[in-house]
């Protein structure tokens, strides 16, 4: 566990979180369109949408701050 000095998440930390998530969300995407999980294309695909939703979100946010 990290102790009250520790900045959690940091940039770094916050970033490659990010573009993991963003990376296994192209991964998802494409095992969607190949034709797997057919019983489940339906909800993987409200998944991947609402993961697409939240990095979108993540990605206009850190743009603000940033201006």
């Amino acid at each position: 566990m990290a102790d009250a000095t520790t900045s959690w998440p940091s940039e770094t930390g916050t970033a490659e979180l990010i573009s993991n998530l963003k990376s296994d969300r192209l991964w998802l995407l494409r095992q969607i369109d190949a034709g797997r999980w057919p019983q489940w294309r339906l909800d993987l695909a409200a998944l991947e949408r609402e993961l697409g939703q939240l990095l979108d979100q993540l990605s206009d946010s850190d743009s603000s701050a940033d201006a």
